[in-house]
């Protein structure tokens, strides 16, 4: 087959992949898109055991506690309603939040989605918040 003129430069070394800021942010996403894939066909909530969705945006980190047998969001939080502090302690006191939330539900355990994110920095501080209020995941 004939290949286009980009993948035929790419191909000779003419020009790479990571040449600014758009292709590596693109596959930053791609490989976010590929992770949330992997991780739908495993993790799955339950009205005994329910999903908690973490998204992070920049600006922001938001929690939510799902029962995907029937589509419904049993609790939730983000960090919009907390003003002040830096990102990872906002996100430490939504992990919190969501925590007593759940707990308020007589909710003992949830299934963690990282949502595609890396258990790392700001998810992974959400992530201890919930464990230490006595939420198992």
């Amino acid at each position: 087959g004939r290949t286009s003129g980009r993948r035929r430069r790419r191909k000779e070394g003419l020009e790479s992949n990571m040449g600014n800021g758009e292709a590596a942010s693109e596959s930053r996403r791609y490989a976010r898109g590929r992770r949330q894939k992997r991780l739908k066909q495993r993790i799955v909530g339950s009205p005994k055991r329910p999903r908690l969705a973490v998204y992070r945006s920049l600006k922001h980190i938001y929690a939510q506690v799902i029962d995907d047998e029937s589509g419904r969001t049993l609790a939730a939080a983000c960090s919009k309603q907390h003003s002040g502090g830096d990102k990872m302690g906002q996100a430490a006191e939504v992990g919190a939040l969501i925590a007593s939330r759940v707990t308020e539900l007589n909710i003992g355990a949830v299934v963690f989605d990282r949502g595609g994110n890396r258990y790392h920095g700001r998810v992974k501080a959400l992530a201890d918040a919930v464990r230490d209020a006595g939420v198992v995941l």
